[in-house]
């Protein structure tokens, strides 16, 4: 399957998630495996653009593989530039966000709020795809609760509108992340347009994964909170889709060397107090379930130097007993 001039065979692709798909963390996930991945949501409002939170998500220098943009708004004119914008810093796909079910972008009518306003959703697709000469793909829910499921009707305005992919995750805006998603809905979309479509929400693991394809036939996984802490999903999914037999899980020597390299090119990125500060979240994701992980988190988060954290770290993995498989 293909978008625009890219060609990829069932990718697995790391969903756009705000404050967590950075330019260190999407490198890592490319290392490891992943296909695709999706920057974290930049604003469509120009004068919130060089503040230096949207400055370092539009920071693409020296990134490895294909460099995805997601923008978010409600203006079709605002949104059409803002591609542009990314297009000529960079970008070599743009995805509209029309599935983000935060209260703060739903408030303003953005992210899955936009499902309820179909001829809103018809009008931004087709400026956004008329405003540059990369590929487009959008990103959706089921819909706005379970009494206004409409991602087929978007499936299709996509389609139309000159989208080239299209990612749905399994939970309608109401749902937010609670309960668990549902994959008729995909499934249904996948049976009624001919763009690529790929599954997200709940795939946790390799045979999930391979039970998602096989039930919505879908042309790749959107693979978002799984990778938190565990970039190596994106190998791990492929091998088992593949050969049909799973990968060794890392032990603790390869999480660690991972985990430290994450965190020195967080530094780097970052500076040395911010990166420290950011470090916290990965590194509860990544020692999650560890023995003495609580006690050792609250030492950890109060650290405020590089060489410290890093440190830490390493004497708690050297005193981790052997990873059972």
């Amino acid at each position: 399957m293909n978008i625009g001039n890219h060609t990829f065979n069932t990718p697995i692709i790391l969903a756009p998630m705000a404050g967590v798909t950075d330019r260190p963390f999407r490198d890592l996930c490319y290392q490891l495996g992943a296909d695709l991945c999706f920057s974290e949501m930049v604003t469509a409002e120009k004068h919130l653009r060089h503040s230096r939170k949207t400055q370092l998500r539009l920071n693409h220098e020296g990134e490895k593989g294909i460099r995805s943009v997601q923008i978010a708004g409600t203006d079709p004119e605002k949104l059409a530039t803002a591609a542009r914008f990314n297009v000529e810093h960079g970008a070599q796909i743009i995805d509209i966000n029309m599935g983000c079910p935060a209260k703060k972008v739903c408030n303003v009518q953005a992210g899955s709020a936009l499902l309820k306003n179909e001829p809103l959703v018809a009008d931004i697709l087709a400026s956004v795809v008329a405003a540059v000469d990369v590929p487009v793909t959008l990103k959706i829910r089921t819909g706005w609760d379970h009494h206004n499921k409409n991602a087929v009707r978007i499936a299709y305005l996509a389609e139309q509108s000159g989208i080239q992919a299209l990612s749905v995750h399994g939970r309608t805006r109401a749902d937010a992340y609670r309960g668990d998603a549902e994959y008729q809905t995909i499934a249904a979309v996948k049976n009624v347009v001919s763009i690529p479509v790929f599954a997200n929400g709940d795939i946790t693991d390799p045979k999930k994964a391979k039970a998602v394809l096989e039930y919505t036939k879908a042309d790749g996984l959107m693979i978002g909170r799984a990778a938190q802490g565990n970039p190596w999903v994106f190998s791990q999914i492929k091998h088992y889709l593949a050969n049909d037999t799973l990968l060794t899980p890392p032990d603790n020597e390869q999480i660690c060397l991972v985990l430290t390299t994450h965190l020195k090119n967080l530094y780097d990125f970052y500076g040395e107090l911010s990166g420290v500060r950011i470090a916290r979240k990965h590194i509860g994701w990544y020692l999650k379930g560890k023995q003495g992980f609580e006690t050792f988190r609250q030492q950890v988060n109060k650290v405020e130097e590089a060489v410290t954290q890093i440190e830490l770290i390493t004497d708690f993995f050297n005193r981790q007993p052997p990873l059972t498989t």
